[in-house]
């Protein structure tokens, strides 16, 4: 029994024990499992085919005599379009371009370190 299971199964005992109703029970899923949820194929097919139709226009990710772009830059600006359009195009060529700038960036402090910054994605009530 996980930490949280365990800590959820006896907050109800206490509540159980007081008179109080109990919560419901949450059960987080298994790795595996959400490995087959968390993601869209849908999207992922989209990204693909503008990947690979920039590649004739941009030339290919892997090739070392493909120009640089200032992918940040129109990434940003494509979010921006997607937020007054609502054209999810631009969500797709956001990725593509953080994918690309992630392969080939040339940021002087380019590094990876994942960490839990705390800034976290806001809710929006429905």
């Amino acid at each position: 029994m996980s930490d949280n299971l365990r800590r959820q199964f006896l907050d109800n005992l206490w509540r159980k024990t007081a008179g109080l109703p109990e919560k419901p029970i949450h059960l987080t899923p298994l790795p595996v499992d959400l490995d087959k949820t968390e993601w869209s194929p849908e999207f992922e097919r989209l990204m693909r085919n503008r990947l690979v139709q920039g590649a004739f226009r941009y030339g290919q990710l892997q090739d070392p005599r493909r120009p640089v772009y200032d992918c940040v830059t129109s990434a940003i600006a494509h979010l921006k379009n997607f937020q007054e359009s609502g054209n999810l195009e631009h969500l797709v060529d956001v990725a593509n371009l953080c994918l690309v700038e992630f392969v080939t960036g040339k940021h002087p402090k380019r590094n990876f370190c994942s960490l839990d910054d705390s800034v976290h994605t806001k809710e929006i009530p429905e």
